[in-house]
């Protein structure tokens, strides 16, 4: 039997806009699906497992079963601890923006490569404080500041998109791939 597949699922609506859940129950809800080896990380709906499953399939079993656990809509973005690790390598904008802008970096996560009409108005939303750079399914959202210093929100990004989204801080993304490394 071939090995299976570790998978990190970035999940949509999880610990945010009034919609508590308790990382056990989360991990609980993951098992009744047959996944194995289970664990969250961090209470932003961020759970780690191991299936044999195609990631399409994965993601849209995912959703449905949350949605109907937890009576409201919470998408799952499936990554590979391999595509993990290269999303966490990736480095799009120079080192002097952090240290001369204080910029923080988040990763928006997609569930697909946005067509050039959706990348287009992403990049139409640039300002003096936001920069982005799309490589596959993520967007990279440089803020020169804190979040709250952005004027932009992900729901904004979202419908600009034309997709649903879910975002990390990139600090989470380096800390899920120093402790789950590709394999």
């Amino acid at each position: 039997m071939p090995q299976s597949t570790r998978y990190v699922a970035f999940l949509r609506a999880i610990n945010v806009g009034g919609h508590t859940v308790k990382m056990d129950r989360l991990r609980a809800l993951f098992e009744e699906l047959g996944l194995e080896n289970v664990e969250t990380f961090i209470a932003s709906g961020n759970v780690i497992f191991r299936s044999n499953e195609k990631e399409a399939a994965l993601e849209q079993r995912i959703a449905e079963h949350l949605h109907a656990s937890l009576g409201y809509q919470a998408e799952a973005f499936l990554r590979t601890t391999s595509e993990l690790a290269k999303v966490a390598a990736t480095q799009p904008f120079p080192e002097s923006e952090f240290t001369e802008n204080n910029a923080t970096l988040h990763i928006v996560f997609l569930p697909a490569k946005p067509t050039k009409q959706a990348s287009e108005a992403v990049m139409a939303l640039r300002t003096a404080k936001d920069d982005f750079h799309i490589a596959g399914r993520e967007l990279y959202w440089l803020i020169r500041g804190k979040m709250t210093d952005s004027m932009l929100k992900g729901p904004e990004l979202g419908k600009a998109l034309g997709t649903s989204t879910t975002v990390r801080n990139v600090n989470t993304v380096h800390r899920l791939v120093a402790k789950y490394p590709p394999e």
